[in-house]
């Protein structure tokens, strides 16, 4: 993703790696936690080499993800913990 990409610290983006890597594209942003990448927000890929170059991108950084979990041992479907409302403790 080259200069289009922020907030990885300069380290590679290893999907389910760790919990705290955020990347952002225009305004996609994609989410690395343990057991899940999220993928939020929208990027434009537009007909021209800029384009191309986010669409090359996007498609590497999923076949990292997809080739990370064809590698894993996979449950049926991941239960995902509730969440719970907290009171803002700043107001």
């Amino acid at each position: 993703m080259s200069n289009s990409q922020s907030n990885t610290r300069g380290n590679p983006f290893i999907p389910f790696g760790n919990e705290s890597q955020v990347m952002q594209w225009d305004s996609l942003q994609i989410e690395n936690r343990l057991d899940r990448v999220s993928v939020s927000g929208d990027i434009d890929l537009t007909k021209d080499q800029v384009g191309l170059d986010k669409a090359l991108a996007l498609r590497e950084l999923l076949n990292s993800v997809v080739e990370t979990l064809q590698r894993s041992e996979l449950p049926k479907e991941l239960k995902l913990a509730a969440t719970a409302r907290i009171k803002n403790p700043f107001n």
